[in-house]
């Protein structure tokens, strides 16, 4: 797979990463799938997929300690990346930006990831109760003690417990430029996607200026633009798709023109590649310091996003992905 370059630090990574989250939290039946989830990052692994992304929130640390059993074997292949600033509570999630908290949670992600460096620290949320610049710092004095290598901001400016929408990306910006002063931000990661955009207006831009990585979030739209979900299926209670505003039957509909237009330029590519495929190299094409980041708990699929890495649009296929209508259903 080709290797791309992450930030200053000028860290490698595959291409395409591995989003670990649908493993053990957000998604219907994760926490039935240990095994099977362990054979998609071993898939992953196998095809140059390095970058595996995960987060001490989710589940809560779950995420962390099956990962952990893959690093076990094989933290030579891997580039691990995870968060910390979030608490998972029994009603709510909260922000803890506390430079104390933060390095005991350094500590307890290292010892579920059963490794002794973490490749890319990001701090998942800003903490209003704390200036941005101390838990920064915090995070750069484990960086000088060893723990961890690069250090990588994850949708900052959203409310805890919030999905990040467009008008969080000003915000991001006013953080990283506070940031930057204090030490190197490496990566960003945030929502893009064919059917989520925002990004490209100013934080992609503001990140290829300045060589820092930008790990693209979500790139397949929580699964709608594999074009394998039908209108009006049900989601369980526990699957973050049953409140989703672009989930409900009515706008499922009515986003369908954008996996046609997926479907349409997959088929000149051949019968075998996929929508999927087709989003994901879209974001490829955005920049050389794109790594899209699809989630997955299942190893067929973690095989076909791996393949999207060699999958080249033509000039024809942008300008007809670019045509797509926007997508329907606001959280605003």
């Amino acid at each position: 797979m080709e290797r791309r370059t992450i930030g200053a630090a000028t860290l490698e990574v595959g291409a395409v990463g591995l989003g670990c989250m649908p493993m053990t939290w957000a998604y219907t039946g994760s926490r039935q799938r240990g095994d099977e989830s362990v054979r998609a990052v071993h898939r992953a692994l196998d095809l140059g997929t390095t970058l595996l992304d995960t987060a001490d929130m989710y589940g809560p640390f779950t995420n962390e300690l099956l990962v952990g059993r893959v690093l076990k074997e094989r933290r030579r292949d891997a580039f691990v990346s995870t968060k910390v600033g979030l608490l998972v509570g029994e009603q709510h999630i909260v922000a803890n930006g506390r430079p104390g908290y933060v390095k005991r949670a350094c500590d307890a992600s290292l010892r579920r990831l059963q490794t002794d460096v973490i490749d890319l620290y990001q701090l998942h949320r800003e903490d209003p109760e704390v200036p941005v610049e101390e838990t920064w710092g915090a995070m750069a004095e484990l960086v000088q003690a060893g723990k961890v290598r690069s250090l990588g901001l994850c949708a900052v400016g959203a409310r805890a417990g919030r999905r990040p929408g467009a008008g969080m990306y000003d915000a991001t910006l006013r953080c990283l430029r506070r940031v930057q002063q204090v030490f190197p931000v490496s990566a960003v990661q945030a929502e893009l996607s064919v059917w989520s955009r925002e990004a490209l207006a100013s934080l992609l831009p503001w990140c290829a200026a300045r060589g820092i990585g930008f790990l693209a979030a979500m790139p397949l739209g929580n699964g709608f633009l594999t074009g394998t979900l039908t209108p009006g299926e049900g989601f369980e209670p526990d699957d973050i798709r049953a409140r989703h505003p672009r989930f409900t039957a009515e706008m499922m509909a009515a986003n369908q023109p954008i996996v046609a237009g997926l479907r349409r330029v997959a088929a000149r590519h051949g019968e075998t590649v996929t929508p999927a495929q087709v989003a994901l190299a879209w974001l490829l094409s955005q920049g050389p310091h794109v790594v899209p980041v699809p989630g997955t708990k299942h190893a067929r699929w973690a095989a076909e996003n791996a393949g999207s890495a060699a999958l080249r649009l033509t000039a024809e296929d942008l300008a007809e992905i670019a045509a797509l209508p926007p997508a329907r259903g606001s959280w605003d």
